[in-house]
């Protein structure tokens, strides 16, 4: 048991971005989870946006790298240096050891999520607690997730899709799948190597999905295309190429797919009762994928459920770890 300060931390640690919640002040920081070492010093020599512009453009002594892979850690070392840095930047100097709630995909496993508040408390964390990051998107969306009512909610992050339906301060049923944001960035940057035979990088990858990614392909003819720059590789030389809206809805039309599936065996696994519910409420989407053009158009036609964006999608769920930072009866239910 513990009493919640203003010191209290709530952080969406994202296989994309790392957003920090401060109980009394809000969203204090939001930062790519990138961070850059020098190989032969081991020195972190970036983090964050700083270390993100170092993709795919690093000399052989710095590796830029992202110590989350899938939603869950793949560079445990890493993983504590960035935490700490994003603690002391976000805290400032003097206020240390926070008591620090952190939202985890539902499916991590149990070694994973000790994983995550281990590296907290090694990173200057008092103590550290795990929320499940689709009920942490719910509560930030703003859901009635403790009264005897269904909710769904679909979030789609960097790493990970997680889609769950939520009554009575619990997850009822969940599908946790690694098809999103990376998984839509390497299905285009495979789709202009097979088509183009010109090699993209993953930040070009993503401004494409941002900037003209659509999941209807129907729909995606009616939008403009965009000219992007890669290596040409017949050639070897550098090579810029006209990309329309169709070709990036074509590349990740079998992520979306997948997504799709997830989402109709979470619904199939539910009771009647929450079904009904969850049609007269709709499905909401949080994360980064909400973005995407048309999402919610194709998601609402494959389910025949009525599906809406929550207000604020890329920062549900460090909202959502906020608000349970203000309620311990929440925290314990879960």
């Amino acid at each position: 048991m513990f009493s919640f300060g203003t010191r209290n931390v709530g952080i969406d640690l994202g296989t994309a971005n790392t957003l920090v919640y401060i109980e009394g002040k809000g969203i204090v920081l939001r930062e790519p989870s990138v961070v850059a070492r020098n190989t032969r010093t081991d020195e972190v020599v970036a983090v964050g946006a700083a270390a993100k512009e170092m993709l795919g453009r690093t000399p052989g002594s710095i590796k830029a790298i992202r110590p989350m892979r899938d939603g869950v850690i793949a560079d445990y070392e890493t993983t504590v240096a960035m935490l700490k840095y994003y603690l002391n930047k976000a805290l400032g100097n003097g206020k240390t050891n926070p008591k620090v709630v952190i939202g985890v995909p539902s499916g991590v496993t149990a070694v994973e999520r000790r994983a995550v508040t281990d590296a907290a408390r090694v990173a200057g964390a008092r103590d550290a607690f795990v929320i499940e990051e689709p009920f942490a998107a719910a509560v930030g969306a703003g859901l009635p997730v403790m009264e005897p009512t269904g909710s769904m909610v679909v979030d789609m992050g960097g790493g990970t899709t997680d889609v769950a339906t939520i009554s009575l301060g619990g997850i009822v049923s969940s599908r946790s799948i690694r098809m999103a944001g990376d998984r839509l960035d390497d299905a285009i940057m495979t789709y202009i190597r097979q088509n183009y035979s010109v090699l993209i990088g993953e930040q070009s990858a993503e401004r494409l999905k941002m900037e003209i990614g659509s999941a209807d392909v129907e729909k995606a003819a009616d939008m403009d295309g965009t000219t992007i720059r890669g290596r040409d590789l017949v050639t070897g030389l550098p090579k810029t190429i006209e990309v329309s809206a169709v070709d990036v809805a074509e590349a990740i039309k079998d992520v979306i797919a997948e997504i799709i599936v997830a989402i109709k065996e979470t619904l199939e696994e539910t009771s009647p009762e929450i079904a009904a519910d969850v049609i007269d409420h709709g499905i909401i989407l949080t994360g980064g994928g909400a973005m995407l053009h048309h999402i919610d158009e194709v998601i609402a036609d494959a389910t025949k459920v009525p599906v809406l964006i929550a207000p604020e999608p890329l920062d549900a769920v460090v909202l959502g770890t906020g608000e349970i930072l203000k309620s311990i009866d929440v925290l314990n239910n879960n």
